[in-house]
């Protein structure tokens, strides 16, 4: 009879560990639910089963935190944080998920699962039988002989050392028996046990080593020498205590036989239900290794399915080619190829083609042929635009960066090793060398794709992805690669006039408190608005009072003192000066300062402008609008036009609240805000004043962002009460906005997501939340995100119309920003009257609100001069 190999597996500590291995963003269902533990257990559990081959397996799991150890010592692992409510939603679907393996689970109330593992252990050895142990805890070393290896994660749970006598013995220098001697005198911070002050690894190893066991030193306690000596006599009762708690028990009151965890391999159809639910889809293929013989379905007599299973290998032997090479290769071949790249100061330094998962090809050149720029050769790529701002690239029929966005825009990690990770189908990136790494991932884009296709077909956002996101992505590309000219003088002379500006008001500050002080130190700046000045208390925080933006200037409303009116304005022309010398350093060879787009940030769809930010160039004051005064129309050009679209966001709110009496304010034509004002306080539009204007502005703009009624009433120095009045006056007049926006909560929370106009999903796995201020913070969000989603969709909409017009018109003016809700375009003379006509034309067809699009066109010498 073959000999018995028993697995034994640590559920909680590798769960826990796959949890913080795998960031929990990257892994949630369609309904919210996190599952990287599981998806991490799962992957862990496979590759142990594949690879160890064992005849019989269990895993045991914590109960609690309440065992026979904190009996003894109440403070036993009293230091760890609270179990993330994301991990402990994930425990049932564990438990789940190792029935469906066919595998035996322990959990013993009063003892650990460490424990549980030690009984079966013992009893196992006794039997004749191998034991493999995998789990977190060191503790479990001193389980450790020649019939037991412990499998302890050295990263993640991906990587496991082998710990037999020999490799307990050359890591600590002494036998798995001293282990938890050892262990005793060192402490464990993980748990909680005190160390001995003075002691490190190092003293307590020497004299488990010197003594031989720790009862030997504790009786020669008074021979040991020097402070330590001294040290380990005043903790002496805290040793003992510890080895009392680090013994495993051997003889936990569980019932089972050893040959009753006998294993035979996974019945998949076990499992089927499980993976549907927790849309694991890339994970059933990689169960055939391990799949019970006698639960395969077999083929047909004389059929064949001709499908061949092979785990990805992540070594890939490819060659490597010139650029002349691999053009004749590509020209030879009729489908898509993969593409990985790596750039040097953000250009093309070498890359690698795939032409299949095992066909591929490494190319130390930043030149490429004329495939790179041909449609026709379809491409798969990761961040393809990254590539194409250099107009290297076209014909990028799939982007990994882009589909996983899509997939889950909530999740911030877009590497495409963390996509892999998720939906590589067992694909990996191999990291040994710069180069294997541009070959594995170019190799991995096939799997990749198939895997983020199908998510995107089940969220229903394909259409998004190809129609949208995807064509969007080459034209930023080409708006990068254009930039914008400015004005370099123009600049500098600004960044003159604030630095003046800087230095003026300082010293009239230092006039004001009557000395010199830094005014940019908020410790010095208490001291002299509070005990000098004894101005009026702002906020508490930890250092003091605050002194942020907003506090001085509610000092400076309550006080009017000269000293806050010239902090106020060091602060503004400071910031302003700040821009303007970013600017400048952005200026390229050519006078054109160039922006990238940032598609996959913002989990609404709307796009950033990062090296330089154009979206935070102000607009509001003059100085503000002076610094765009400085974007100019470039030679060839005769000036820039803007056009953006008039309210937005509120026309979409009428859209999609449906609400009667917001549409008929737009029918009017009339100043929106002032007449929504006249509804809401029962005066005529022309009776309307500008307080009452600038409250209903207030109102509407904020519940489109999801604002309450404390925040209204901060926004408009109201009382709550005061503010609630209003906001109950407004929804008597909208009720329509008043249900939209109770029912898009509700249907976020019964689905976990929320929708834009044209499909855009955003998970919300929080509104299930049990910390109120969480679901809170998810419910604002739940009313924001269809808004602020549609605008993004509308105007990226209404670029591809723009751009596909001046195409099919054969127009020379040309696109180059969007900021917002703004496009920026370079006007050829003599195109000015046909080019107004396509802009409103194009954006305002973007989308058939029942509000229509309303669009304002301007044009101008430069940015400034071209608003509206």
């Amino acid at each position: 009879m073959a000999q018995k190999r028993l697995l034994l597996i640590d559920g909680h500590s590798m769960a826990y560990r796959a949890f913080f291995a795998l960031p929990a963003e990257n892994f949630t269902t369609a309904q919210g639910q996190h599952t990287n533990a599981i998806y991490g257990f799962a992957t862990m559990l496979i590759s142990l089963l594949k690879d160890e081959k064992p005849t019989h397996v269990a895993v045991a799991f914590d109960v609690s935190r309440k065992t026979f150890r904190t009996d003894i010592f109440p403070d036993y692992k009293a230091n760890r944080a609270k179990t993330p409510d994301e991990f402990r939603s994930q425990m049932s679907y564990l438990n789940d998920l190792v029935t469906g393996f066919g595998i035996t689970q322990f959990a013993l109330e009063g003892y650990e699962a460490d424990d549980i593992i030690a009984t079966i252990t013992k009893q196992a050895e006794r039997e004749g039988a191998e034991v493999l142990i995998c789990t977190g805890d060191r503790d479990s070393f001193q389980l450790v002989t020649e019939k037991t290896t412990v499998l302890y994660p050295k990263r993640g749970v991906s990587e496991m050392a082998r710990m037999t006598p020999d490799a307990v013995q050359e890591k600590y220098g002494m036998s798995p028996d001293q282990y938890p001697d050892f262990a005793a005198l060192r402490g464990d911070p993980s748990d909680n046990l005190p160390s001995i002050p003075g002691v490190g690894e190092k003293t307590a190893a020497k004299w488990i080593v010197e003594y031989g066991s720790l009862k030997d030193l504790i009786s020669n306690v008074d021979k040991v020498g020097g402070k330590v000596g001294q040290s380990l006599r005043d903790n002496i009762d805290d040793v003992i205590r510890n080895r009392e708690l680090t013994q495993l028990v051997h003889d936990a009151p569980i019932e089972y036989q050893v040959d009753a965890l006998a294993w035979a391999g996974v019945v998949e159809s076990d499992l089927t239900k499980l993976f549907e639910q927790l849309e694991f889809r890339t994970l059933k293929d990689r169960l055939k290794p391990i799949l019970n013989p006698d639960s395969v379905v077999k083929e047909v007599k004389g059929q064949s399915n001709n499908v061949e299973f092979t785990l990805f290998a992540p070594m890939i032997e490819g060659g490597t080619l010139s650029p002349e090479e691999l053009s004749e290769k590509i020209a030879q071949h009729s489908g898509d190829i993969a593409l990985s790249f790596e750039l040097l100061d953000e250009k093309l330094h070498r890359y690698a083609v795939a032409f299949n998962p095992s066909d591929v090809y490494l190319i130390h050149s930043e030149q490429m042929g004329e495939w790179a720029q041909n449609p026709k050769v379809s491409k798969i790529a990761h961040d393809a635009k990254s590539l194409a701002r250099e107009n290297l690239l076209d014909g990028v029929v799939f982007d990994t960066a882009l589909a996983a966005y899509l997939v889950n825009p909530g999740v911030r990690a877009q590497e495409l090793s963390d996509l892999l990770e998720r939906w590589g189908d067992g694909a990996q990136i191999d990291t040994s060398s710069p180069e294997q790494s541009l070959l594995t991932g170019a190799a991995a884009l096939f799997k990749l794709r198939g895997s983020l296709l199908t998510e995107m077909k089940d969220r229903g956002v394909l259409a998004l992805f190809t129609d949208l996101e995807l064509p969007i992505a080459h034209l930023l590309a080409v708006m990068e690669n254009r930039g914008i000219a400015v004005d370099r003088k123009e600049l500098e002379k600004l960044a003159t006039f604030f630095e003046g500006e800087v230095t003026r008001e300082t010293k009239a500050a230092h006039l004001a408190a009557g000395h010199e002080f830094n005014v940019a130190s908020p410790k010095q700046l208490q001291v002299v608005l509070f005990d000098e000045l004894n101005l009026p208390k702002t906020k508490k925080i930890k250092t003091g009072f605050t002194t942020d933006a907003e506090a001085l200037n509610w000092l400076f409303e309550k006080t009017k003192h000269p000293l806050l009116e010239s902090l106020l304005r060091i602060r503004e022309t400071k910031k302003l000066g700040t821009t303007v010398e970013g600017l400048i350093a952005e200026i390229g060879s050519d006078g054109r300062i160039r922006t990238h787009f940032a598609q996959t940030v913002a989990a609404t769809g709307r796009l950033s402008s990062v090296g330089p930010n154009l979206q935070n160039i102000p607009v509001r004051t003059e100085e503000g609008r002076s610094i765009r005064n400085a974007f100019i129309a470039d030679k060839g050009f005769s000036g820039l036009l803007t056009a953006d679209y008039s309210q937005i966001e509120m026309r979409i709110m009428a859209h999609l609240s449906n609400d009667a009496g917001l549409l008929a304010a737009f029918e009017t034509g009339e100043d929106l805000h002032a007449t929504v004002a006249g509804l809401v306080f029962g005066v005529k539009a022309n009776e309307v004043d500008s307080e009452m204007r600038r409250q209903i502005k207030a109102m509407s703009y904020g519940l489109a962002y999801g604002l309450s009624s404390y925040g209204l009433a901060a926004q408009l120095d109201l009382s709550p009460p005061a503010a609630q009045d209003l906001m109950d006056r407004y929804f008597q007049r909208f009720g329509g906005i008043r249900d939209y926006l109770s029912s898009v909560v509700v249907q976020a929370r019964k689905v976990g997501y929320t929708e834009t106009v044209m499909g855009r999903r955003r998970y919300l796995p929080d509104l299930m939340h049990d910390n109120r201020q969480r679901r809170e913070i998810a419910e604002r969000m739940a009313l924001n995100a269809p808004i602020q989603g549609s605008a993004a969709d509308i105007i990226k909409q209404a670029m591809l119309n723009v751009e596909r017009a001046l195409i099919s018109e054969n127009l020379k003016s040309r696109l180059l920003l969007q900021v917002h809700d703004e496009l920026i375009l370079e006007v050829v003379a003599g195109e000015e009257e046909v080019l107004t006509d396509l802009v409103r034309r194009e954006m305002g067809s973007a989308f058939p609100l029942r509000a229509p699009l309303d669009v304002s066109v301007g044009i101008g010498k430069s940015w400034n001069e071209a608003a509206h």
